[in-house]
């Protein structure tokens, strides 16, 4: 395992929480979202799958390689 590489995809998931997990949690409260906010919501979640789809590939890839 490389630990240089766990640390730096950590930080990168803190990071990506920090930014947009905020915008992809349910509100309290139903009302009927207009279609612009459930676009804006909708590529919101497609960001935010596709960068966690990155980290964890990342730490799979720490795993398997060697520390450097």
């Amino acid at each position: 395992m490389d630990p240089e590489k766990m640390k730096a995809a950590y930080q990168r998931l803190e990071a990506l929480d920090e930014r947009l997990s905020y915008k992809i949690r349910p509100k309290s409260g139903y009302t009927q979202p207009s279609a612009d906010q459930i676009n804006a919501h909708l590529t919101d979640v497609a960001n935010y799958t596709l960068e966690l789809k990155d980290i964890v590939r990342d730490l799979m890839l720490a795993f398997a390689s060697r520390k450097t």
